[in-house]
Order: structure tokens, then C-alpha cells, then sequence
């Protein structure tokens, strides 16, 4: 307690009445949840398992956890509850499963279901566009935002004209009766749901609101409509809360984050206490001073400025080049040079950008200059081929109703299931009223489908229905999680399939690690009814959608990514690329009028930087195969001229080209280099 400044130390203590504690960027918002929810416990005396603190990320709940457990002894830890919103919600359906119109046994469908889903019902009710991909993401998107408003289907075809709009409204009705026969729930439905039973159902509610004793949620600017009804109903009148969040960093609402969910808060609850962390630890004031004159022209429901003990630093450099060429190869040659003359490692250099197309020509400089890197948003572990067939087959045993996981395995191995073939199984099982997997043993299948299809997918539905009891029956399910998956000649298909010795030892390893994965969840368990195989599949499902992309080792590489994927770290040394009219600010938000989301864009790359801050744009920019003529950022005029090294600025005195600083740097170096060999 004793490191927390005076205002940490005020947020930590208050615990009467609702607080929501505006944290800046880097201004230790994680140290004074952890220290809270310590406090609550040997203060308060709250037990452990009265309290609950959610947030976005399996990253940042572990952490968050991991640091309360350093503070205070661990059986006093015992049963506390800090989760994503998304795994609170899988928790609490299982725990709530009666008064759901679920079985048991549910699955969670990831995003290509819920494309397949789609594009099915689509060709089903002939539509047109089935086959469009922006078509089904934009239905996709549709749906997304309606649940996630609380919007019920038949609600949502009352507020519409458009036609199309109208026929996304029917698809949204349609793909909501789907998921219920495959008894299957989608993302937004582990929040939506218990949002529901919690408003439909007094005694649910007073029980839940009596179970958590304290609430924390973190990260509060990105909640969306149903989070924050979620949040409201566990708390009720009591109102016993901490949210912490920063509406400077409010940058997801193309992902149904709500910024105006900080204003709701002094509405719904009029004793809100607001505690202001605006010390940052990170950054030169210089760079903050950039970010509060910045995000100042915003409008603001809380004002804050940030500040810092760590020193005036450097001016921030905003540097002009030729175009989007000149940009990369100048920021990949400053970062060589800056790197030898002060003996840094490459992690501590990030490239910040508006859209991934950005970072092809840097790539190439890179590349060119034999610097290391890695870039943010790579393929994730979970949509690998060999994972999701791997998966299809764990799905269809813990829930025999999910059709999409049957059609993804019925050919994988092939086992010349034709599309005709499926066809007809589908019709067959919908006339019976039952999954396609149930077909595959009905007494009438190859009426239906023919003899020798019928023998095949009779074949396969036996082999399922065996290893299914089989895995059930088992308290040590893993030795028959790999038997089935060999004796599916799965193995067999990815030693034939796989176009050379590393690409087949890399997707087994692949597997491998799934199986390790899988056995770790069972054995960490700490709830017997967490060490199911269907509990772990279910979680495994969810860990995928919650971590889109597979998390890297610490590496020593230069650091490529967007500003939202930068939001949440820090780098020594930061370079933005693109600050131009129609990147950013993106020509999206020109077109709609959102600007001050893009300028809380530009505040969280700002704030990632510690100790240097480098800023560049063009003065053209491709196009096809021509150059286009591009503005600067209306963001750079915001900058306060005092902290900026800007050459071509109104009013500054032209400097030495930095492009040719960095040129003879490193023809000084090569020059050394090559007298030291000779």
C-alpha cells in the first residue's frame, strides 16, 4: 500500500458506494485493482469468493490474479473470481442452465460457424449473396450490434425500412431458432443471455446479487450495451463497485464499445465517486504534454491531464518524407542507427500504424537491412486447419446436436461424403426432426441416401456415439482423446496431406500442444464439474474467441503493429507512420464525422511511448500505380509547438534532413566496419 500515490491510495480505500476511479494511460490502474481487491479481503474481511473483477482479456485477468495472489496469502485467495466478461458468462449459464432453453451439453459456435451458419440459412431461404463474404460479414456485424443492444429479432425488423436491412432482421430470427435446435450459443450470447435471466428473473437476480459482495471491472470504456446492463444487474441497489476506465482510450466502438457508458454512470448512479489517476509512469512529460494538448480538442464528460516525474525529454520529432517509400526506409535506417549508437535491445523500438497495408513497405526495408521484427495479429493457434478438425471432432462428442462441427469432420478424412450425399442427410434430418449426427443411425438412413452412403454414415455415427460414452465414463479421458483421434485416421491424412517433413512435423506439433492444453485444464481444475471434457472443450472454444491471435514469446524483435493492437503496452522508442489526412484521421471517420475517436487513436499511440517519440507522414502516397499528393494530419497542428521538432512547420526554421543524418550515420558505421576487416 505503501507505493500507491495519494489518489491510488483513495481509490483503493473507498468501498461504500459506487467509484469510478479515471485512469490515464500509465497511470497504474492494474496496481490499484490488485491492491483493492487485497484490501476487500484482509481489511474488509469480504471472503475471497464474494468478490468478482472482470475484464477483456485472458492476458490481463491472469495477471490480475496472479499479482493478487503475490499480496496475500493464497488460502485467503481461495474461490476469488477475476475472469473476461465472456467467461463470467459461461459460468454463469452452466450455473443457471435450468432456466435457459439449454442442454447440458451446449456448445459455443467460433465465428466461421457462425459464417457457415449463415451463408446456410442464406441459400436455404434462397437469398442472394449467400456466397458473398461481405454480404455474410455484414450480417454478421448486424447481428453482432442488435444483441448486443439487447435488440430482440422481431424489435429489430419494428425499426427498419430497408429492404436489405429488413431481410438481415429475418436472417437474425432465423439464425437465432438454428443455434437453439443445434443447442449452441454464439459469442454474444454468453453476455446476452444471462442479461435476460437476470432481468426476467427476480430470484436469480437476488441470489447473484448476493453472492458478489464487490464488483471490480476493469478496462470500463470498452463495455458495450449488454456489459453494462450485466454489470447493473449484478450490483443492484447496493451499488457495491469500483469501475476503472479512461474514455481518452475509448477506441472500439466499430466493436460495440459504448464511450458514453462513463456519462450513464453519474446518471444511473447519482452518489458516483470519481477518483482521478493522472500521475503517469511511463512517459516523459514532453510526450504527455503532447497527449493532453491532443486529446483536449475532444469533448470530455471527465477532464484530466496527465503528468509525470520522469523528466522534460526529448522534443518529439515529426518528420516529412518524399512518400509512403521514403517513409519506411527512413524509419527502418533511424532505428538502425539509434539502435547502434546507444546498445539497445530491437524489442525496445515499436512501428505504429493506422491500417496493416501500412506496414508492407516497411516490412521490405526491414528485411532489406537484416533488422529483426514481428508483427502483432498473426494466425491465431485456434484457427489453424489441423486445431479446428481436431476440435470439430471434441465438439460433436460433448454436444451430438452441433451440426456445424459434423460438417466440418464428416470428410476430414475424406470419406466420399459428396455434397449430394449431404444434401440429402440434411433434408433426412430435418424431416425427422433431429442432428445430422443422430440421422447417421436412424433406421431409415439409406432410404434416404443410398446404401453405401448409408453404411459409411452409419459407421461414423457409431464410432462417435462410442467414443462419446467412453469419454464420459473415463476420469482420465486423454489416452482416449488420442486413440480416437488416430483411429479416425486424422494422423494419417496430415502425413499425406502435408507438403513437406516440416510442414507435417509442424501441424503435429500443433496437436500435441492441443493435447497438452487440454490436460493442463483438466489438471489445474480447481472445480470438479471444471474437469469435464465437455467443461474444457467449452473453454478451450472460448479461449480461442478471447485470444484471436497465439501469444509470442518475448522476443528480441522490432515491434510492428496498429494502434489498436498497441493500446494497453509501452515502448522506449515509438514511430507512428501515416499521420495524414485519410489515414489518420482514416477517411471512414472523415466520411462519418468521427474524428474524436480517431484522436483518442492518436492519443493511445502517443501515450505507448517512454522515452522518444518520432512522428511521419508523407507528401505522397501510392495509389494503384500512380502517387498521390496527401495532407498532414489535422493532429500534427495540435501538437504544442514548444515540445515538437517539426522542420516544416509554420513558424520553425528548416533543420538537417534527418534522412541524411541517418545516411551518413550509417555510411560512418559501414566505413568502420569495413577497416576493421581489412
Amino acid at each position: 500500500m505503501s507505493q500507491l500515490n495519494p489518489r491510488q491510495h483513495e481509490a483503493m480505500i473507498h468501498t461504500q458506494g459506487p467509484l469510478l476511479v479515471l485512469a490515464g494511460a500509465g497511470s497504474g490502474k492494474t496496481s490499484v485493482i490488485t491492491q483493492k481487491i487485497a484490501h476487500l479481503i484482509q481489511a474488509c474481511h469480504i471472503p475471497a469468493e464474494r468478490i468478482t473483477a472482470m475484464t477483456f482479456t485472458n492476458k490481463a485477468a491472469r495477471e490480475m490474479k496472479a499479482r493478487v495472489q503475490k499480496l496475500i496469502p493464497s488460502e485467503k485467495s481461495r474461490g476469488l473470481t477475476v475472469s473476461t466478461f465472456h467467461q463470467f458468462g459461461l459460468q454463469f449459464l452452466r450455473f443457471e442452465l435450468k432456466n435457459t432453453p439449454l442442454k447440458p451439453n451446449f456448445s459455443i459456435l467460433d465465428a466461421d460457424d457462425c459464417k457457415r451458419l449463415l451463408m446456410e440459412l442464406m441459400m436455404r431461404d434462397n437469398m442472394s449473396g449467400a456466397e458473398s463474404r461481405e454480404l455474410v460479414a455484414k450480417a454478421i456485424k448486424m447481428i453482432s450490434d442488435w444483441k448486443n443492444d439487447l435488440v430482440e429479432p422481431e424489435a429489430a425488423a419494428e425499426t427498419l425500412d430497408d429492404p436489405e436491412d429488413l431481410l438481415f432482421a429475418h436472417l437474425y430470427a432465423m439464425y437465432e431458432r438454428n443455434l437453439r435446435a443445434y443447442n449452441a450459443v454464439d459469442f454474444d450470447d454468453l453476455i446476452v443471455m444471462p442479461v435476460k435471466i437476470l432481468r426476467e428473473n427476480r430470484e436469480v437476480r437476488d441470489k447473484w446479487q448476493n453472492r458478489i459482495r464487490y464488483l471490480l471491472v476493469d478496462e470500463y470504456q470498452d463495455t458495450n450495451t449488454a456489459q453494462y446492463e450485466l454489470i447493473k444487474l449484478l450490483v443492484g441497489v447496493t451499488a457495491r463497485f469500483t469501475v476503472v476506465g479512461d474514455d481518452d482510450q475509448s477506441i472500439y466502438t466499430w466493436r460495440g464499445a459504448k464511450p458514453e457508458n462513463m456519462a450513464l454512470l453519474k446518471q444511473d448512479f447519482p452518489t458516483l465517486t470519481v477518483v482521478k489517476l493522472e500521475q503517469n509512469y511511463r512517459s516523459t512529460n514532453r510526450i504527455l504534454s503532447a497527449a493532453n494538448a491532443v486529446i483536449a480538442n475532444n469533448q470530455h464528460i471527465f477532464d484530466k491531464a496527465l503528468w509525470s516525474d520522469k523528466g522534460h525529454g526529448e522534443p518529439i520529432r515529426v518528420i516529412t518524407c518524399a512518400n509512403d517509400f521514403d517513409e519506411a526506409e527512413r524509419v527502418a535506417k533511424e532505428i538502425l542507427t539509434h539502435r547502434l549508437r546507444h546498445g539497445n535491445t530491437w524489442d525496445k523500438y515499436a512501428v505504429l500504424y493506422r491500417s496493416n497495408f501500412q506496414a508492407r513497405s516497411l516490412e521490405a526495408q526491414l528485411r532489406q537491412l537484416e533488422i529483426p521484427y514481428k508483427m502483432s495479429g498473426g494466425t491465431s493457434f485456434f484457427a489453424r486447419t489441423e486445431i479446428k478438425d481436431v476440435m470439430g471432432y471434441l465438439r460433436i462428442i460433448i454436444n451430438p446436436d452441433d451440426d456445424a462441427a459434423f460438417l466440418r469432420v464428416i470428410n476430414t478424412p475424406k470419406r466420399g461424403m459428396g455434397s449430394a450425399t449431404l444434401e440429402k442427410l440434411g433434408l433426412f434430418a430435418q424431416e425427422c426432426g433431429t442432428s445430422l449426427l443422430a440421422a447417421c443411425t436412424h433406421s431409415g438412413l439409406r432410404a434416404a441416401v443410398g446404401n453405401k452412403a448409408g453404411n459409411t454414415l452409419q459407421d461414423f455415427g457409431e464410432f462417435i456415439d462410442r467414443y462419446t460414452q467412453d469419454l464420459y465414463d473415463n476420469s482420465d479421458p486423454m489416452p482416449l482423446v488420442r486413440q480416437m483421434i488416430v483411429e479416425t485416421g486424422y494422423i494419417d491424412y496430415i502425413k499425406e496431406d502435408s507438403k513437406n517433413p516440416q510442414q507435417e512435423k509442424g501441424r503435429l506439433d500443433n496437436i500435441e500442444m492441443l493435447y497438452s492444453s487440454i490436460s493442463s485444464l483438466i489438471n489445474r481444475a480447481e472445480d470438479d464439474d471444471d474437469k469435464t471434457i465437455d467443461a474444457v472443450i467449452r473453454k478451450l472454444v472460448l479461449l480461442d474467441m478471447l485470444e484471436q491471435q497465439q501469444e509470442e514469446e518475448n522476443t528480441n524483435k522490432v515491434n510492428l503493429m496498429t494502434l489498436h493492437a498497441a493500446k494497453g503496452l509501452e515502448f522506449d522508442y515509438v514511430y507512428i507512420i501515416g499521420c495524414e489526412e485519410n489515414i489518420l484521421p482514416h477517411h471512414n471517420a472523415i466520411l462519418t464525422d468521427n474524428i474524436e475517436e480517431e484522436r483518442r487513436l492518436m492519443y493511445v499511440g502517443i501515450t505507448r511511448a517512454k522515452v522518444e517519440l518520432t512522428l511521419l507522414l508523407a507528401k505522397q502516397r501510392r495509389s494503384g500505380s500512380d502517387y498521390k499528393t496527401v495532407s498532414p494530419s489535422r493532429f500534427l497542428d495540435e501538437l504544442p509547438i514548444e515540445h515538437i521538432n517539426y522542420p516544416f512547420h509554420k513558424g520553425m526554421a528548416a533543420q538537417k534532413d534527418p534522412k541524411q543524418v541517418a545516411n551518413d550515420y550509417l555510411s560512418n558505421i559501414q566505413a568502420m566496419l569495413a577497416a576493421k576487416k581489412g
